[in-house]
């Protein structure tokens, strides 16, 4: 095979396939190449004048490495990950750092068994990191634990390819046991630090830990960059910080950026993509596009040590885009490993089903009735205030007008616990939106008007859990997540349409804020954003690390 490849590489034979008259995008040379691509055995043997057994005029289009989303959580798109590859990889992406966190905490191993083989046979390269914090705190009460020892044994049983976001920022800084065994088995440690700053950021980083994608400033991007971080510029759906970051890029410290979406909607992904997007939005800002090119595809690269993939240069693995315009919006064809996978936005492969028989059946918990939920208002109790990001802010009020009711309800028939607040920012009238997507742990969180319709929400979800909206006390839409009550097992074109039918009916309870209701959901319970979150417990300080 090597002999094979490096006689194409010098003319002797021909290559198997030859991209004809594009526009090459230079990552490493940081120019624009116009000329003939040659690949042989899925390795592309250089830019020349190669003859193929294969020859596709690209007809002066840019020829791009393959995208890589360097921090992503499949979950997120509610879709198994042999049809995320399929939503994915005809927008670019050819590789992604994937962190099973999500199904980890809700299965254990049996989650994690379960990605493994939903992405065995799909061409899409995914390099799995070991959830580093099942729990995400020791305060959560989630499906599974994995503690230091079992890290250690799973990171030798599995192809990890390294330690998920560290998110228990106290116990990496003040020396935790069981952190510290987490920390020592991995070289490859990815970080979760919003916020962080100064001796805390320091001790944080001489955990081990790499990179970071919760930088929400520049100047916080700046300093961590100066401590030797990669930063992961995200877009996703429910945190947007390329906006803020892009600023902080300039070609000194360019080598220290890559893209990724963390969590990102399906119906999102198949509009406008993942990586390519972040692409299209950075050059739009005033971004290199080289510059952009480099971020999304090289920089990832060399971070995991993804051997010679990145780039279009001699010897590199053929994981190459072509794409109509220069910003990644119109792509015509998608090469991995020398093999057409995608074309003009079709995936050219399907996606096998996988048994879900360990993963399912989740909800465990009584029928649940409307005094569960009642909550007498407290103008002494703190309210959670949103924002137009995942920070929350502590504030009083006077009266409940306009405020919502919230519960966070554990669902693993485990401990019962059901913690209740209200929540300001978003007026939901006559109606609740209830689901099994609670980060981290997906116990199900509920919000509503009042507590009779959050009880027929929530009894809505059934054992699979899923997502229920409920007006008047009537179910008006559900989507059922079979998968640990976070993923469907259905195809992507239903969870899309099986998802706007959710998004429709929240409108209709919510009005503009559904879908500010949905993210809420979904993340007002995790306890490591700032600065004040739901747990089952109840309120929990973020700042401080504990209930209230």
């Amino acid at each position: 095979m090597l002999k094979n490849i490096i006689n194409a590489a010098y003319g002797r034979e021909k290559a198997d396939i030859v991209l004809k008259n594009g526009k090459i995008i230079d990552v490493t040379g940081h120019s624009i190449i116009k000329g003939n691509v040659g690949i042989k055995d899925g390795v592309i043997i250089g830019i020349g004048d190669y003859e193929g057994l294969e020859e596709i005029d690209v007809k002066g289009a840019y020829v791009a490495p393959g995208l890589v989303d360097s921090h992503i959580h499949i979950e997120s798109a509610m879709v198994s990950p042999g049809e995320y590859a399929k939503a994915v990889m005809p927008k670019g992406v050819t590789s992604i750092i994937a962190d099973p966190h999500e199904i980890a905490n809700v299965c254990g191993e049996k989650g994690l068994e379960f990605m493994f083989k939903s992405g065995e046979g799909v061409p899409l390269d995914i390099y799995y990191m070991l959830p580093s914090c099942v729990p995400a705190t020791p305060f959560d009460h989630g499906g599974a634990v994995i503690d230091g020892d079992k890290t250690k044994e799973l990171m030798k049983k599995y192809g990890f390819k390294g330690l998920g976001e560290m998110m228990n920022y106290p116990g990496v800084v003040n020396c935790d046991d069981d952190v510290i065994k987490k920390l020592e088995s991995s070289k490859y440690i990815d970080g979760h630090a919003p916020m962080i700053e100064g001796m805390g950021l320091n001790a944080y980083i001489c955990g081990g830990i790499s990179n970071d994608h919760e930088c929400d400033s520049k100047e916080n991007a700046l300093e961590k960059i100066s401590k030797g971080m990669n930063i992961f510029i995200r877009e996703g759906t429910g945190a947007k910080n390329l906006e803020e970051l892009i600023g902080a890029v300039d070609p000194y410290n360019l080598r220290h950026f890559a893209f990724c979406t963390d969590d990102k909607h399906l119906s999102e992904i198949l509009r406008e993509g993942t990586i390519s997007h972040c692409i299209d939005k950075a050059i739009g800002l005033g971004m290199d596009p080289i510059d952009a090119y480099t971020i999304a595809c090289y920089n990832p690269c060399v971070f995991y040590d993804l051997h010679r993939r990145g780039a279009i240069a001699p010897g590199f693995k053929a994981d190459i885009i072509v794409t109509r315009d220069i910003n990644c919006t119109d792509i015509s064809l998608v090469l991995k490993d020398g093999k057409p996978v995608a074309k003009e936005g079709k995936a050219l492969f399907e996606a096998e089903k996988t048994d879900i028989r360990d993963v399912t059946d989740t909800v465990r918990i009584q029928n649940i009735t409307a005094e569960d939920l009642s909550k007498e208002f407290n103008k002494n109790e703190p309210v959670i205030e949103l924002s137009n990001s995942l920070v929350t802010n502590a504030v009083y009020c006077e009266n409940s007008n306009g405020l919502s009711l919230c519960a966070n309800i554990e669902r693993y028939g485990r401990t019962g616990n059901k913690g209740l607040c209200f929540v300001k920012g978003l007026d939901i009238v006559n109606g609740a939106i209830a689901q099994t997507i609670g980060h981290d742990s997906h116990n199900i969180s509920v919000i509503g008007s009042d507590s009779e319709n959050m009880a027929a929400a929530v009894n809505a979800l059934g054992k699979k859990g899923g997502i229920a909206v409920v007006q008047d006390k009537k179910v008006i839409a559900y989507m059922e997540l079979a998968i640990g009550g976070l993923m469907s097992d259905k195809n992507a074109a239903s969870v899309v349409k099986e998802h706007e039918e959710i998004i429709g009916a929240a409108k209709k309870i919510s009005h503009e804020g559904s879908n500010m209701a949905l993210m809420i959901l979904g993340f007002i319970s995790l306890l490591v954003i700032p600065h004040i979150k739901l747990g089952d417990k109840g309120l929990f300080d973020v700042d401080k690390f504990s209930y209230i």
